[in-house]
């Protein structure tokens, strides 16, 4: 295996995309049709200590979501943290027409607001697969956005300029949460076949036996399953549901809990260790937390 290669600046980045010096040091959008990448990074796992903003035209069925396809003709944003690694394996042969990237370092929002809840923006975590598709008006607002951005650090570096550039990424990423919203909305009907299948997923796990193996499920194992990162399916069920996917974990749990209690003279701690939990106050916790008594006084009252 290749060692991974390391971008740490926006310097860095144009030099490897042979662009011009960038005229601010930690921000930066460039247009994808300009790009020239360097070849002998193809195969290389390329680590990026930048977040990453791209917009990418996509041919219609060249998306896929989970083990679905889709066709779209208009344009996806995709969202990159810093510290991602990507492997370009033909680098000459990707379409990168039409597209723009937006990158900026830490170090701009290091001190602002957002440096404080750039992780709320939960899609930095989804998978490329979990593109935001956009609509032309979506378009029309992310490109506004994107020109201001280019304006404020084109012009003479000032004291306001910093400002209102992290200001601007700001906007742009609170209307990307708008859009994905309305991007779960309009999938409704494919998003309650997801949850269907996390819940099949959940009963197979306990159904096997695996919880004395490997204990309660994690999120990361359950999107696993699905073929969806661990944020995106909690993010799908809080907007479906009103729960995440660790309240819904939990809740099944108290569920199977309570069939037990009631059903079978084992112990409270033979039954948190055979739904998984290594110690047995872990378990009553949770369930208290959901039912508002221990699991010894709901066997008791019921």
């Amino acid at each position: 295996m290749k060692d991974i290669f390391r971008i740490n600046s926006i310097s860095e980045m144009h030099e490897q995309l042979n662009l011009e010096k960038p005229m601010h040091p930690l921000v930066s959008i460039y247009k994808h049709d300009n790009i020239k990448p360097n070849i002998e990074l193809a195969g290389t796992p390329i680590s990026i200590d930048l977040y990453q903003v791209m917009f990418k035209m996509c041919s219609p069925g060249t998306i896929t979501y989970g083990r679905n396809h889709y066709d779209y003709q208009e344009g996806t944003l995709i969202f990159m943290a810093p510290g991602q690694v990507v492997t370009y394996d033909n680098i000459e042969e990707v379409d990168m027409t039409g597209g723009w990237s937006l990158n900026f370092h830490p170090d701009l929002i290091r001190r602002s607001n957002l440096g404080k809840h750039i992780d709320n923006y939960s899609f930095f975590s989804y998978e490329v697969t979990e593109a935001l598709h956009l609509s032309d008006q979506e378009k029309k607002t992310i490109a506004e956005i994107r020109d201001k951005i280019i304006h404020e650090y084109s012009m003479n570096i000032d004291k306001h300029s910093q400002k209102l550039i992290v200001s601007n990424i700001e906007l742009m990423l609170d209307y990307c949460t708008r859009f994905y919203d309305r991007q779960f909305y309009t999938r409704e009907n494919l998003n309650k076949d997801i949850i269907s299948k996390f819940e099949t997923v959940l009963k197979n796990y306990y159904n096997a036996g695996k919880p004395m193996e490997t204990g309660v499920p994690s999120v990361k194992y359950c999107g696993s399953e699905l073929n969806l990162s661990p944020n995106y399916l909690s993010d799908l069920l809080k907007k479906e549901t009103g729960r995440n996917a660790q309240e819904h974990i939990h809740h099944f749990i108290v569920d199977r809990a309570k069939t037990t209690l009631l059903n079978s003279s084992d112990s409270v701690s033979q039954i948190a260790y055979s739904l998984g939990f290594e110690y047995p106050q872990h378990f009553s916790k949770v369930f208290k937390k959901k039912t508002g008594i221990s699991p010894a006084e709901y066997r008791k009252v019921n």
